[in-house]
């Protein structure tokens, strides 16, 4: 709040106002649990089918097919990666980080899942393993994982630095998924969409609640391990700003490659696991 900028006076019953309980939009056990024991069991037959190595401010594809596990993987410093999903068959259905926020929290762990666009709405992936699930919530009320930042992009690098910038994990995903898809830059841009900021450190000032970065306590080693409940092409982006420590979108902070794994299971062990349908409401006009 700057002097320029004056709070109107406060009304007679504003403690009363301010007293009002806090109510949980969609309450812990609204939503159906995933059985994470099940899909624990079949984290015990993994089979290694494919790699992707995401060079560090580039983005590269992968495809999961529905019923396998991936992984994304620290391999050589602390670097943080901005992910984003489509139905591999369907690129309007795509990952909705505002709805996942809302039926879950501002940071993602383990038994969260990441959920697709309206009219479809239903669960993409699921996460099953975090080896920065220790982390928790530090000093500064900051967590790992977030579903808060859209994508560093060279719109709003432009606007406040007036400069230009090309590796924003903005541009680095419309690249990948245009060569993916052989499609031009701007017929994939309207496609790419506000990501899950993997590894990333981030949450918001106690006295001007600015959504804030610090730098990731991820190493090399480390993994976000997810179960495909659809057939899914992400891409990711390992971000210019590297571990988010200190900046983004300019080529001055030391970044890393992160890694990709695709895993098959024993399928036997989820012959009749739920794999969801597209939401079923249908409008009635």
């Amino acid at each position: 709040m700057t002097d320029r900028i004056r709070r109107p006076a406060e009304p007679a019953d504003a403690a009363e106002r301010r007293s009002k309980k806090p109510v949980v939009v969609y309450p812990n056990g609204t939503l159906a649990a995933p059985d994470l024991a099940r899909l624990g069991k079949a984290r015990e037959t993994l089979e290694k089918i494919d790699e992707v190595i995401v060079p560090p401010r580039d983005g590269r594809t992968f495809t999961v097919p529905r019923g396998h596990f991936f992984r994304v993987v620290s391999i050589e410093g602390p670097q943080v990666g901005d992910l984003n999903l489509w139905n591999a068959h369907d690129l309007n259905e795509r990952f909705f980080s505002g709805k996942t926020r809302a039926l879950h929290a501002t940071h993602v762990s383990v038994g969260d899942r990441l959920w697709s666009t309206l009219p479809s709405l239903r669960p993409m992936a699921t996460i099953t393993h975090d080896t920065l699930g220790w982390y928790g919530w530090d000093d500064d009320g900051a967590g790992v994982h977030d579903v808060i930042g859209t994508r560093c992009d060279p719109y709003t690098n432009r606007l406040l630095s007036g400069g230009d910038y090309h590796n924003c994990c903005h541009s680095n995903l419309c690249r990948a998924l245009s060569s993916a898809r052989g499609m031009s830059f701007k017929e994939a841009e309207p496609h790419v969409h506000d990501v899950l900021n993997v590894f990333m450190c981030t949450g918001f000032t106690k006295d001007t609640h600015q959504y804030f970065m610090k730098a990731s306590p991820v190493r090399p080693g480390d993994y976000l391990e997810f179960f495909a409940e659809i057939d899914l092409l992400g891409a990711l982006s390992a971000c210019p700003g590297g571990d988010c420590g200190s900046s983004h979108s300019s080529d001055v902070a030391a970044c890393y490659p992160l890694k990709v794994d695709v895993f098959r299971p024993d399928r036997d062990l989820l012959s009749d696991w739920p794999f969801p349908d597209r939401n079923g409401y249908v409008s009635p006009v």
